[in-house]
């Protein structure tokens, strides 16, 4: 048993490698963060757990249940993970969210050297920072951010010059080069509620069961798995409500098909563009799913840290949910932290057979690489 001194907080030298709290220094366990601490007597400084410096020998550490404690031994905070402060990770997404609010108050979109001088920072520290925080670039995140806008603003009822000002366009030409991208569908088509869209479908069969692969002007806009055909169209035109359904011809049959070969064996990928419809957040958790290897799975929790979000747990999972791209945006790689299974659209039991089915292929790369997004 690891013995702790109550009036300290630190372990004994002889019992630090048989701490459980050790295991997580030894990984750099970000969670323990804020509830853990160490110093080392060779160096004479007292650590946060996460930190990125060489893992010093146990028989040299001190464990640390407060601050407090690792204060009390008269060493020197590390200048690598500042434990007297917040976590980089913290600072970055705080930098990032200042970011983010100044985007969002602008009435144009502030250049990347605008955005870096007003957070303090270099433009190419800011944009790797950003990006690691958020998972999207600070123009990609502009973009969603505009585009949501336009969104909101056609679908209140404004017309769409008043839409494309409001969004902070400062001409109807860049707008409209951009238009179909941003929406999926003229701006008169989405004002209308996306009425007379064309979207183009067909059902085949997978090892899973029947597939339905459906694709707008823009890419591949859905692909759904379910038993029954006539309930996977159903399920489409619950999706897409106002759009006009077309059944595939012999082409795009061919097309599904390729889907269907990216279905049975992953290590081809899916090079197609994809239709991605959802908010910024939903796209940034996407982002997040396609940069999962086939073969590998990652916790709810994980990919909201991955994305600077680390409280918004449910909020990952109900993007999941609402993933229209079955396979193409890898939801299923997507687990509880204790590696259970769950909350898959399209069934756990599928859910299963796609992670044996990678797992057992050991793949070495993502699925769904150069995909184009929105």
């Amino acid at each position: 048993m690891t013995s702790t001194f109550a009036n300290t907080g630190k372990s004994t030298l002889s019992s630090v490698a048989e701490d459980p709290r050790w295991s997580r220094i030894v990984a750099r366990e970000k969670t323990a963060d804020g509830h853990l601490w160490y110093s080392v007597s060779t160096t004479g400084i007292y650590c946060r757990p996460s930190c990125p410096s060489r893992i010093a020998s146990p028989k040299n550490v001190q464990l640390h249940d407060t601050l407090a404690s690792a204060k009390a031994t008269g060493f020197r905070p590390c200048k690598r993970c500042n434990p007297d402060g917040p976590s980089i990770e913290t600072e970055n997404a705080a930098l990032a969210a200042k970011a983010c609010k100044i985007i969002e108050e602008s009435e144009e979109e502030p250049s990347l050297e605008v955005l870096a001088d007003a957070v303090g920072r270099s433009p190419s520290y800011f944009h790797r920072t950003f990006k690691g925080a958020t998972g999207v670039t600070p123009k990609d995140y502009a973009a969603a951010h505009r585009a949501a806008k336009v969104r909101q603003r056609l679908a209140s009822g404004s017309s769409v010059t008043e839409a494309i000002y409001d969004a902070g366009f400062n001409s109807s030409g860049r707008f409209y080069e951009k238009s179909t991208d941003m929406l999926g569908m003229t701006p008169s088509q989405y004002r209308a509620g996306g009425v007379n869209e064309e979207i183009k479908f067909a059902v085949g069969q997978t090892y899973l069961g029947a597939i339905l692969v459906a694709s707008s002007k823009k890419g591949v806009a859905a692909i759904l798995f379910g038993d029954d055909p006539d309930t996977l169209v159903r399920n489409l035109q619950d999706r897409f409500l106002r759009a006009h359904l077309v059944g595939g011809d012999r082409d795009y049959e061919a097309f599904v098909a390729r889907v269907v070969g990216f279905v049975e064996a992953p290590r081809i990928g899916l090079n197609l563009p994809l239709d991605v419809r959802g908010t910024a957040f939903q796209q940034r958790v996407w982002q997040a799913l396609q940069e999962i290897p086939a073969g590998a799975t990652v916790s709810y929790a994980e990919i909201a840290r991955r994305i600077g979000a680390p409280k918004a747990v449910r909020a990952v999972a109900g993007a999941c949910t609402a993933n229209n791209l079955a396979v193409a945006i890898p939801c299923h790689r997507v687990v509880r932290t204790d590696g259970s299974l769950s909350g898959y659209a399209w069934g756990v039991e599928r859910k299963r057979v796609l992670l044996d089915r990678e797992a057992s292929q050991n793949l070495p790369s993502p699925g769904c690489a150069n995909n184009a997004r929105t």
